[in-house]
């Protein structure tokens, strides 16, 4: 599985702001904390706050801060929402039927099986448990 630099940016949007604790930040100051582009920061920004996840603050010291909880906010769920667009083959995408082995192929059925275990493996760990100073042992059990 991969993931695009929209979710990944994303995701670090939401842990940047989780470790600033409620601070408003500007879609320019998160960009330029992670050396992105401001202009695609700001359409994941604002695909954040869409989906809940962030609060926009209006007005010269405005930006964005987390809307939930960084412990209520789970990965795999983020990934969802920011991800929806993305298909893993293009098999997976609507009105896609150029396949010479449908009906008979299998593989479009395995590979969603493995993606919806990728997100679910995911949805064990929330925006808080990327901060928190915890042994890292629990994780570094799953390369196992």
């Amino acid at each position: 599985m991969k993931l695009t630099s929209f979710t990944d940016f994303g995701l670090r949007a939401l842990i940047l702001l989780a470790d600033r604790n409620g601070e408003i930040l500007s879609a320019a100051a998160i960009a330029d904390h992670f050396h992105v582009s401001r202009h695609h920061m700001a359409k994941v920004l604002q695909e954040l706050a869409s989906a809940g996840y962030l609060e926009g603050i209006r007005g010269a010291q405005g930006g964005v801060r987390l809307a939930r909880d960084p412990r209520d906010i789970r990965i795999g769920d983020v990934v969802r929402s920011l991800g929806k667009e993305q298909a893993l083959v293009d098999c997976f995408r609507e009105g896609w039927n150029d396949c010479a082995f449908l009906p008979r192929c299998r593989l479009k059925g395995m590979l969603a099986r493995a993606q919806q275990g990728f997100l679910r493996e995911l949805d064990r760990f929330t925006i808080s448990d990327c901060l928190e100073k915890k042994s890292v042992a629990p994780v570094l059990d799953l390369i196992d």
